[in-house]
Formats: structure tokens, sequence, C-alpha cells
């Protein structure tokens, strides 16, 4: 059997019966899509729920393998994570509906969000509108903290290691490859020897390196041919400089959106002039408030910085910034999903993966916080004291009513057990009506 494209049924999926057709694939990843708000955290809960606990399609311990090694690469993790698994469900065609599906719905919103802005420059009433869907986010995220929590910290060194990477990231400011790579380095050194032997017959599974080299030529083939020849035709335009800017953003986001905002803003603003610092803020804005990856903001940038007065320049800007971002993805999951398990497999290798889970509740933690800060106080500080960072909400600030959504929410979800669907929709109309009657 090719492990290349399509993996052992027992492997892949809980029982044969469960094998999804094409329509209940495409049904899903197309409602994952629309639902994904609130960044990787949301969005790593939110297939957590609907794949691994609804429909139970991959198991447990294959998501998290999945996820730590996602957490490693560059790019949009949660995006790269539903991709792994498309693929390991149907091969390739099911990676890439899976990515797609997971990316096209923000896309579109974040363009035609992009369309207006260029318009009206102002997104002040869309924003108060999705009040209710961020507070659901926040007891989404909350949840997922718990599951993941309860799977991910089964030895006290991992407890050390989530505390370690929450301080890390939320008061010391420590770039996030730095964390993965100290717990990866951890794990690696402290292999539970009294753990359970579960490497299973993975571990004999032999992959081609020429399948594997394929692999890598033909979708650095399809990121580049089209980026090259925009350049050759365009070769001064600001569509290549726009290609050429986020390929290699693409290559070192790691640690997802949040640790490369930053880099991207100084770069656009500063050097290239594409935006204003305030046009930065807002387009992230849109895209923490518009469902996909929050890297979909590149997408906001694409289209301001080649906009100009036409919308075709504007979304050819966005198309090809879109395109730099993604096709990288496919790339690193498709020629690295296959040695996953093999990973796994391997007592130290599987020591720092599951070291690399454990940091990433800390992240999931500091994400948690961070957002629902922001979401409840319309003015949060940050303030410095020597390494030391602090976040300060203004409590005359509090946002009320995303504080009783929140709550809400999380009665709904917590309690009565309701969809993330039906949650949604409630809190937003609520917001919606109280937008509307003051």
């Amino acid at each position: 059997m090719n492990v290349e494209n399509k993996m052992p049924l027992d492997e892949a999926i809980s029982s044969p019966s469960l094998q999804p057709t094409v329509s209940e694939t495409f049904n899903a990843w197309a409602r994952i899509g629309m639902l994904s708000f609130g960044g990787p955290a949301a969005q790593i809960a939110l297939m957590h729920r609907e794949i691994v606990e609804d429909k139970k399609w991959i198991t447990e311990k294959q998501y998290l393998n999945a996820l730590s090694f996602c957490m490693l690469l560059p790019g949009p993790e949660a995006m790269q994570l539903a991709t792994y698994v498309g693929w390991r469900i149907h091969g390739v065609w099911g990676g890439l509906l899976a990515g797609l599906l997971f990316v096209l719905p923000g896309a579109f919103i974040v363009l035609a969000l992009a369309a207006i802005y260029s318009l009206f420059g102002d997104v002040n009433l869309l924003d108060a509108l999705f009040v209710g869907i961020k507070a659901t986010v926040i007891a989404i995220v909350i949840q997922a903290l718990f599951r993941i929590s309860q799977k991910a910290l089964v030895r006290p060194l991992y407890w050390c290691v989530a505390l370690c990477a929450f301080i890390g990231i939320f008061f010391l400011n420590i770039p996030y490859p730095y964390i993965v790579i100290a717990a990866a380095l951890v794990g690696f050194c402290s292999v539970d020897k009294n753990g359970p032997d579960d490497v299973g017959s993975v571990a004999q599974h032999k992959h081609s390196i020429f399948k594997t080299l394929s692999t890598a030529i033909v979708w650095l083939l399809i990121w580049w041919v089209p980026l090259l020849l925009i350049a050759s035709v365009f070769p001064d335009s600001v569509l290549a400089d726009i290609g050429m800017f986020f390929s290699k953003l693409a290559v070192v986001t790691f640690g997802g959106a949040y640790a490369v905002l930053s880099y991207m803003a100084q770069d656009v603003v500063s050097n290239y002039g594409w935006l204003t610092a305030t046009e930065m803020i807002d387009g992230l804005g849109l895209a923490e408030t518009t469902p996909g990856p929050l890297i979909l903001v590149t997408e906001f940038v694409g289209f301001i910085a080649a906009y100009n007065g036409s919308f075709w320049m504007g979304l050819a800007g966005a198309a090809i910034a879109l395109w730099a971002t993604f096709a990288p993805c496919f790339l690193w999951i498709f020629v690295g999903a296959p040695y996953i398990d093999w990973i796994a497999s391997q007592p130290r290798l599987k020591s720092a993966l599951s070291a690399i889970t454990a940091a990433v509740v800390g992240v999931i933690l500091n994400l948690s916080i961070w957002f629902a800060l922001h979401v409840m106080f319309q003015d949060v500080q940050r303030k410095e004291y020597g390494w030391f960072v602090v976040w300060f909400p203004e409590v005359h600030s509090i946002d009320w009513v995303a504080v009783i959504l929140m709550v809400f929410s999380a009665v709904l979800l917590f309690k009565f057990r309701w969809s993330v669907v039906q949650t949604l929709l409630i809190t937003s109309l609520l917001s919606a009506a109280f937008v509307t009657l003051t």
C-alpha cells in the first residue's frame, strides 16, 4: 500500500463504517470553514469537536500528533491541520478540499470587506455586529482548553511545560518558535519509560523518498511558476512585489499569524508604504472578526496595496497575496504528512511531540486570555517592566454586552450542549439586536 496517498483504514479512522462519503466530507469542511471564527485556538477547538468528538473520523491521538507537527511548520497551523485531516481521510484530493474550504469562505468575506473599506473606510458597524460571535468564541476556546489539556497533560512534566509555555509567551513575550524548540528538547530528553507501549505497526511503514521529492517539486512549481510569470510580465509593478513579499513571509510565519504580524506590519507600513498604520490595524480587526485563518489579513493588505482606485487591481493583489500565503501550506503538509505517524512511533520523537502539544495548551491559554481581554474591554494597556509584560484592562471600558453574551454562550455550550452553529446564531442575533436598538 502506498502510504503517501492513503493510510491504512484502521489508522485513518476509528472503524470502516465511519468512512465518510464525498458529500459528507464536503459538507463538514464547508461548515467548519464558515464557522472558523476567533483565530487558531478557536479553530483548533472547532475542528476537534466536529472531526474527533462528533464524527470520529480520526482518533484523539492522531489529532494531537498532527497538531504538534503543524505547530512546527511555518504558516497557519489550523488550516494545515485541516489539510492533514482531509489527506488522512481521502488522500491528496481530501487534503485539497479541506484546506480550500477552510480558507475560501473567510477569503470571500475579507475580499468583500476590503472592497467596502476601500470605498468607505469605516467598518465600526461590522465590528459591533460581530460582538456576539467573538463572545461565543471565548467560550469555545475555554471548552477546547479543558478537553485538550485532559488528553495532553498526562504527566507532571507536561503540566510544567504548559505552565512555562504560558508564562513565556504571555508575560515574557518569548517568540513562539523558541517555546516550541524548548518544549521539543525537553520532551526529547525525557522519555517516559513507564508509559504504555502503543507504537503499533505504523513504524514498519516505509516511505518512498522518490515520491516525497516528486511531491515537493510539484508543489514548488505550483507555488512559484505563477508568481515568476507575474514578475516577468509586470517586473516593476506592485503585483510582483506582493508575490515576492508574501512568499518570503510564508517561510518565516512560524507560530501562525500572531508570531509574524509585527514583522509584516512594520514592512508593509514603513518599508513598502502600502498601508498606513491605521489601515493595518483595521485589516487585522477585519481578519479577527471573519471566519478562516487570521493570516487572511495578508489578503486585505494585498487588496489595499494594489487597489489605487481600481477594484480589479485590488482583486489581483488580493489573489496573489492569497496564493503566496497558502500554496506553501499544501507543500509542507503533503510532503510531511506521511511521516507524522512514523515520528509519533519513535519513543523520543513521540515524547518531543507530546511536549509540544503540552506547550500548545499553554499557548491556547495565552490566546484565550488575550482574546477575552480585548473582547470584554475596549481599552487594554500593555505595560513592560524590563522583560516582564503585563496586560492591564481599563475597568471603566468593560463591554457588558460582550461579557453577558460570553456567559450566556458558555451556559449554552457547557450546560445545555448546544451546537456551535446554534450558539453562534443566537448570540450574533442578540448582538445585532442590541446594535439596532442603541
